[in-house]
């Protein structure tokens, strides 16, 4: 089967981060696989669209830009900030008049939303989720996890259209130097997009706290039932403030309402990849540690010299997070301050 690649890229605040360049990445490598070319799509502002040289980096040769604005005002309304089902209809109308027909995309909140709308647009399969992707006699296999990261499955595709979305912080952006990518301007009208295409609008987004977001973060310090209960979660607070970083969570105490389930680390939360990722009071579930395994740096803190947290861990401490936590908190103060 012969596939032509389309790798769809999200930029935020007017910038493009690591999914995107994610995503980049892992295009450029298939279509090299392939001995085939890929191309990129993005919708978003002009600001973006001055940021979008920058994917030139990470393989891109041609960014198609559709701008966010131009793409509102086909809808008849106002007060909004962006469509789900017109970014949806955008890609699907973009990828069948161009002859695209492997789809990629990372799994973001917005591309678990509109990769199924795609699909279905497209007649194509669809698979979520995917943490690797090879080419086997000229056919695309992805591996994704089922069973709550117990297991992991091999999907092939029969069908002649693809969507895949990649998991985020799973497959690792390479910058491949200082190259600058075309940017081309997409010709709406060319799209067919219309009034019907906005039956879905967010009209304001509104960022529920100041605290770093555990998927984006460099630093992060997580806690489970270790902490026994709620209160004492103010122990990860003050180890994550005195280190800058973001405050994690284990499933167990989102399960028991200690934390947000924007906190949670793992096969059902997020999966993360910082520099550092500070582990307390965590066993070390598998589905906890399919979410954090990547992490350049591992440090883990339980009482429990037989956790499992521990085999994966670069530095280990086995002791009681009640002592340690104050104590590595108050040290890290110490040495910031001189």
């Amino acid at each position: 089967m012969s596939y032509k690649i389309l790798a769809f890229v999200e930029s935020k605040d007017n910038k493009f981060k690591s999914p995107a360049f994610e995503i980049v990445t892992e295009a450029n490598k298939l279509a090299q696989e392939l001995n085939i070319s890929f191309e990129v799509l993005t919708i978003g502002t002009n600001e973006a669209k001055t940021d979008s040289a920058i994917l030139g980096n990470y393989g891109a040769t041609k960014v198609n830009f559709v701008n966010i604005e131009d793409l509102n005002s086909k809808s008849g309304k106002s007060g909004f900030v962006y469509s789900q089902t017109s970014f949806a209809k955008v890609i699907s109308n973009f990828a069948s008049k161009n002859g695209f027909n492997l789809v990629l995309l990372s799994g973001t909140s917005l591309g678990k939303e509109i990769a199924p709308r795609i699909s279905v647009s497209l007649d194509a399969a669809y698979c979520p989720d995917a943490v690797d992707i090879k080419i086997d006699n000229g056919k695309i296999i992805a591996k994704r996890p089922v069973y709550a990261g117990k297991s992991y499955i091999n999907v092939s595709f029969n069908s002649e259209n693809v969507v895949i979305g990649l998991r985020p912080n799973v497959f690792k952006p390479v910058n491949s130097g200082d190259n600058s990518a075309e940017v081309v301007n997409v010709d709406l009208n060319s799209l067919d997009i219309s009034e019907k295409d906005f039956s879905v609008i967010v009209k304001e987004i509104k960022v529920s706290s100041e605290k770093l977001d555990v998927a984006e973060a460099d630093i992060i310090v997580s806690g489970g039932r270790g902490l026994r209960s709620p209160e004492n979660f103010n122990l990860i607070e003050n180890l994550a403030n005195s280190l800058g970083a973001a405050t994690g969570a284990s499933r167990a105490v989102v399960d028991a309402g200690w934390r947000p389930h924007g906190e949670q680390v793992g096969q059902t939360g997020k999966t993360v990849s910082p520099s550092l990722y500070v582990a307390c009071g965590i066993s070390g579930a598998i589905q906890h540690l399919a979410g954090m395994s990547s992490s350049k740096v591992i440090v883990a803190i339980n009482k429990d010299k037989d956790a499992p947290i521990f085999q994966i861990a670069d530095y280990g401490i086995v002791g009681d997070v009640f002592e340690i936590l104050p104590a590595l908190t108050e040290e890290i103060k110490k040495v910031k301050s001189n």
